[in-house]
């Protein structure tokens, strides 16, 4: 009778246990990245008053079944489904980030290495990227000196550093014009005091200051190709009329004369544009004028199509300018290639539309100024960017994760932190590109894997369990007061 106690005892045990483990799992159901536990019981070793014995040919007597009496249950195991994916939470934060697959983000807490699922991460005071739910710095693989990441080993994401703070400039070294040059246009007829059709060039110099070559377009007399010519080219005249810097600009300056006036004289400024120099005047009212330049735009007359400038069929004019007539000075670096293969001559609505933008045909090479750091971008694939204001980007590093043959084999460190055991293999010290075993979601957070039917089913069941052993013992406990009582 003994025996019923002892197994009633050990079942509100195991059941105690489980009772904790479910308990656990509600009180997680919203943290982030967890993954429930699970209790699996087993019965206890048993106690043999009768062997098993086998039949007997010479008397006749049927074997037995050994006589064997149980001596209650025991925990047989915790286990926690560390595979799949719990449901997505989606943050639409950039530094909130999701794994979709087995995989683990590798961190570092206390000098120790830990894998989590929760993916919160922010930046702290040292400019390093870290978990704010277990405050665990987050690793990963730095970039070499040519900018590419390095996979060697992983290390902290040390990303607001003071070479980050700012973006270097660029120079500009490509501007192209698209678009369609009316010949019917007035701004764009022959005059002897005409500015002819504007077009405005901005580009960066080497030091990232921004400028703004003025053009202008003008018909070149007898070289129009209007209605008693239209198999002959039609020809435009393009000009500079100034260089401006910060509203101003950089051919003239002013002082003041006598009796105070300002007055204009031209700079040292050196103005190369399609292989020839430009020579320029500033009046004392200060009116810049340039001598006639060379430089032809020629656009078929019966087509309309882009034939050359000044011969050039690729369509490039080299702008090179020189400040103070400095030996080998240039800025840009080179000079600025202005492309006009991308204009037409098909319209003849008395209005030319002209779009300069700043690079190649590609977008390449179009420069821009100096940038101070504005945040931070997480791409799909773990890659860490910084983003500046003058819309530069810089890659940084790679968040790197890990996986494991057994990932149930890992042990909770709490905070939803894990280590690696014996039974679920050993982590490399080198990581993995989330690619390659899964992917990342940027603006999402993976939720609890709990799932409250289920265990608030398990509850009641786990509830009816410890009830009946309970009833067990005060069964057995009756059974033997009542054998006490029969002395009396």
């Amino acid at each position: 009778m003994m025996r019923s106690l002892w197994s009633g005892v050990s079942g509100l045990k195991v059941h105690q246990t489980k009772m904790d483990v479910i308990g656990n799992n509600i009180a997680n159901v919203n943290t982030v990245g967890f993954r429930g536990g699970t209790v699996n019981f087993t019965d206890v070793f048993y106690q043999t008053t009768q062997p098993a014995a086998g039949p007997n040919a010479n008397t006749g007597a049927a074997g037995t079944n050994a006589f064997q009496i149980g001596l209650g249950a025991n925990v047989a195991s915790y286990s926690v489904n560390m595979s799949g994916t719990g449901a997505t939470n989606r943050t639409d934060r950039g530094m909130d980030v999701m794994i979709n697959g087995d995989a683990f983000f590798v961190v570092r807490k206390n000098g120790g290495t830990y894998f989590t699922k929760a993916g919160n991460f922010n930046i702290d005071a040292s400019g390093t990227l870290y978990c704010e739910t277990n405050g665990a710095t987050v690793l990963g693989w730095s970039v070499d000196e040519n900018g590419e990441i390095r996979k060697d080993t992983v290390d902290a994401l040390k990303l607001m550093t003071p070479e980050n703070q700012n973006s270097a400039p660029n120079p500009t070294t490509n501007v192209t014009l698209s678009g369609n040059v009316d010949r019917e246009d007035k701004l764009v007829q022959y005059s002897e005091t005409g500015a002819g059709y504007p077009i405005s060039v901005s580009f960066y110099d080497n030091l990232g200051n921004e400028y703004t070559a003025k053009l202008s377009l003008m018909k070149v007399p007898g070289n129009d190709g209007d209605a008693a010519n239209q198999n002959q080219n039609c020809t435009f005249n393009v000009g500079v009329t100034d260089i401006m810097s910060n509203g101003k600009s950089i051919l003239k300056y002013s002082e003041l004369d006598e009796n105070g006036n300002p007055t204009y004289k031209p700079t040292d400024q050196y103005i190369n544009f399609g292989g020839q120099e430009l020579k320029y005047n500033v009046d004392a009212d200060g009116t810049i004028t340039f001598d006639p330049t060379n430089a032809m735009l020629t656009f078929n007359g019966s087509t309309g199509e882009f034939v050359s400038v000044t011969g050039e069929e690729e369509g490039m004019l080299n702008l090179t300018l020189n400040p103070g007539g400095q030996e080998n000075i240039s800025f840009p670096l080179g000079g600025l290639d202005i492309d006009f293969s991308g204009l037409t001559m098909y319209a003849k609505n008395g209005s030319c539309e002209i779009e300069p933008k700043k690079g190649d045909k590609e977008g390449n090479n179009a420069g821009n100024a100096a940038g101070e750091l504005n945040g931070f971008s997480i791409n799909p694939d773990g890659k860490i960017y910084a983003v500046y204001d003058n819309g530069d980007n810089k890659l940084l590093g790679q968040i790197a994760v890990a996986t494991f043959p057994n990932p149930s084999g890992l042990e909770a460190q709490g905070n939803s932190l894990f280590a690696t055991t014996l039974n679920s293999g050993e982590f490399d010290g080198i990581g993995e590109e989330i690619t390659a075993v899964g992917s990342f979601s940027i603006g999402a957070l993976e939720a609890s894997d709990v799932d409250l039917a289920t265990e608030f089913t398990n509850m009641i069941t786990t509830q009816r369990g410890f009830q009946a052993n309970s009833r067990t013992i005060t069964t057995s406990d009756t059974m033997l007061e009542e054998l006490i009582n029969l002395k009396r």
